[in-house]
């Protein structure tokens, strides 16, 4: 089985309360890794987690409202510091790009809220997809069950029915015009949705 050099996380951002922040710090600290906490201005803060190796990993987190933001962007290499830095990633439902980098490949994990949405393998002959995510059954039920084109088609048959009744009393030429347009545009959108 192939060891990992290092993983790596792109572009990640994770979302979490002051409560939970307290929280991960407190579980922050074990036998391997110990962490500090900078507080910045405009209630921002760097927490820094460091592996008894001397290895750090700078997490920044912006408060907006009640919620505090990470932006993280880092190589972790420690495997302890790595197991610290994931476990926080999955908790908090991260997104992002995770490199996991090994010798001769990288497994890029694409994530979304915390889940896999899809695993690619980059070697020196290129890219290639290993894994997409598909629909869930919950997630299609939730959409097969969503009314919403079916409420949008009721609506554009009703402004049809009034634009007709309208059309039976007017008799100036402009009028009519204006009507035929509005009837052609929404028999376009009708036509769309029934597709």
């Amino acid at each position: 089985m192939a060891q990992r050099l290092a993983t790596e996380y792109v572009n990640a951002t994770l979302q979490m309360t002051e409560f939970q922040l307290n929280q991960f710090l407190l579980s922050a600290d074990t036998c391997y890794i110990s962490h500090r906490v900078k507080v910045l201005g405009g209630g921002e803060q760097e927490i820094v987690l460091e592996a008894a190796a001397g290895e750090e990993v700078h997490l920044s987190f912006e408060r907006k409202g009640n919620i505090y933001v990470c932006a993280l962007s880092c190589q972790v290499v420690n495997p302890h510091l790595n197991n610290a830095v994931r476990k926080l990633f999955i908790t908090y439902k991260g997104t992002g790009t995770v490199n996991r980098i090994y010798k001769g490949f990288t497994m890029m994990y694409y994530y979304e809220q915390g889940s896999v949405r899809r695993i690619s393998e980059l070697t020196q002959n290129g890219c290639k997809m290993v894994y997409q995510h598909k629909q869930s059954m919950a997630e299609m039920r939730r959409l097969y069950q969503s009314e919403a084109v079916e409420r949008e088609i009721e609506e554009l048959r009703r402004k049809i029915n009034v634009l007709l009744d309208m059309r039976n009393v007017r008799y100036l030429e402009t009028e009519l015009i204006e009507i035929d347009c509005d009837l052609q545009i929404i028999a376009q959108r009708l036509f769309q949705l029934e597709a």
